[in-house]
């Protein structure tokens, strides 16, 4: 069963405080001159000795008295309470095969994949996903209660603090094609519809030409803007009425389809036009995405489907979609519709101060998309097999590219956000993976000098990939820097106490550089 372990997982251990110090000084080496390290050196001592015990020792009275002594503090203090957009700076995305395109009918793509995507949740709910573990070899298992917010939540605004909503049930999807909003049946209330049924209801969206009500083509830009602006204008104008029911419909469908208007394709000799489809994904327009939703299911015009969501979940509706499903030689789903259901078109009433409201956050939003700039790499000389002979992890061998680069481009070292998980305890979310280390400068500065030979280099590069490693495996056993310097911040706020070491550390020195784990 999908929680088997949940009750066996350990919590998430408090490290101690003067190994957290001690690592911190050592992470902040690299990017300090002498006169900054000693100053550094200086307020650690201080903070050690003095408040950062009492701060300490309230914390580990939290980590006897919760499950995880940082997660509740990170959700709600590092996203929840957050006022700047969602779009972009907290969502993300991800492709659809790239060489595989199963149908070019967008009705049947949606359906099948809205269809997968239900067994999906009807398996999450019925516990039938088999137990995630660190490796098949030692069966470590990991966390899964993330998994209980994929379908049928919502993030919904508040003016000072967001709030996160699940609710039991769910039989329809929310739908948004050309400006306008729908409500498409999936479970009749006996039965979850077959493709053939949905594909059904999808291709009479499709096919009909509806023109958007007064306010409703930009609509979503509401959950693309700053969220107090959001929470106001929602208790504001959907607190009742026609407009509250509709709203409902959204933030309590499974999840958003968008039966989007654009062409999208993958070009091996065009480059960008697969930075145009990170575009369509990432943000769209800034007005066609429910960014408060778990997950958007964006199904091109030509069929090309893809949703910012989990990988494992993605995988394994592309696999059943493309895979096991199919369609038929005219690119339909299988079958015949036992069902002719016919979606239900939302309906708004929106005043002349809702549209100026939706203005405005359709104007942070498109600032926001104008600021982005990406250029994405399909990298096929080689791959995670040819490094893994070289003796490295492959991840630690693109985080040493990742500092080559930034060095050469920046000529200076900066401090490096890679995100690592700590999924093995119970409730465990993320660690962060200080990747600029003492070990890493040294490779980087070997590559800069031309009088050190390849097998030199090769030697600092093994070296800086293991003590990348081993600090990953730290960060995944609970042993990081962040989310316990963190917490210690959060009391540190409570109490009202005076601390110009956390003062040093969270005001002048940001992360500058951000990667993900490869």
């Amino acid at each position: 069963m999908l929680h088997s372990y949940q009750g066996a997982l350990p919590h998430l251990p408090l490290p101690s405080l003067n190994e957290t110090v001690e690592k911190h000084l050592l992470s902040m080496r690299p990017i300090l001159n002498d006169e900054e390290f000693a100053e550094l050196e200086h307020l650690s001592e201080v903070f050690r000795k003095g408040v950062g015990r009492r701060l300490q020792r309230y914390l580990s009275l939290k980590s006897w008295l919760s499950t995880n002594y940082v997660t509740d503090w990170w959700e709600e203090f590092v996203y929840m309470r957050q006022r700047s957009p969602i779009m972009i700076n907290s969502n993300y995305y991800g492709f659809d095969t790239l060489n595989e395109h199963p149908t070019r009918n967008q009705g049947a793509r949606a359906a099948n994949v809205t269809y997968t995507a239900l067994q999906f949740r009807r398996q999450v709910e019925r516990q039938e996903v088999t137990p995630f573990s660190l490796s098949p070899r030692t069966k470590v298992p990991f966390c899964t209660i993330q998994y209980e917010r994929l379908f049928n939540s919502c993030r919904i605004p508040g003016e000072e603090c967001d709030r996160f909503y699940h609710w039991d049930d769910a039989r329809h999807v929310a739908v948004y094609n050309r400006g306008c909003w729908f409500k498409v049946i999936v479970h009749n209330g006996k039965r979850y519809l077959d493709p053939c049924e949905i594909q059904v209801q999808y291709d009479w969206i499709l096919s009909q030409d509806f023109t958007p009500a007064k306010g409703e083509e930009k609509l979503a830009a509401l959950t693309a803007g700053e969220r107090s602006h959001w929470a106001r204008t929602r208790t504001g104008v959907f607190r009742s009425g026609i407009n509250k029911i509709s709203l409902n419909d959204i933030e309590r469908a499974a999840f958003v389809v968008i039966l989007d208007d654009v062409e999208v394709c993958y070009d091996k000799d065009d480059s960008s036009k697969l930075d145009q489809w990170a575009h369509v994904l990432l943000h769209g327009r800034g007005h066609d995405r429910w960014y408060d939703k778990s997950f958007n299911i964006i199904i091109s015009k030509n069929a090309h489907g893809d949703a910012a969501v989990i990988a494992h979940f993605m995988e394994w509706m592309l696999l059943q979609d493309i895979v096991f499903i199919g369609y038929d030689e005219n690119g339909n789903t299988h079958g015949t519709p036992a069902l002719q259901l016919k979606p239900e078109r939302l309906k708004w009433e929106l005043t002349d101060s809702t549209l100026d409201a939706i203005d405005v956050s359709m104007k942070v939003a498109q600032n926001l998309i104008d600021d982005v700039e990406m250029a994405l790499l399909v990298w096929t000389d080689y791959g995670k097999g040819f490094i893994k002979k070289l003796g490295v992890s492959p991840d630690a061998f693109l985080q040493m590219c990742l500092q080559y680069t930034y060095y050469k481009n920046q000529n200076k070292f900066s401090l490096t956000y890679e995100a690592s998980m700590t999924r093995l305890f119970r409730e465990g979310r993320t660690e962060t993976v200080r990747s600029c280390t003492m070990k890493s400068v040294k490779f980087v500065l070997s590559m800069m000098d031309p009088s050190k030979k390849p097998e030199e280099r090769l030697a600092l590069l093994r070296e800086a990939c293991d003590n990348h490693q081993e600090l990953y495996r730290d960060a995944m056993c609970g042993k990081g820097i962040d989310r316990h310097l963190f917490a210690l911040y959060v009391i540190k706020r409570y109490l009202e106490e005076e601390s110009p070491f956390f003062d040093r550390i969270f005001l002048r020195h940001i992360f500058f550089l951000r990667v993900k784990r490869l």
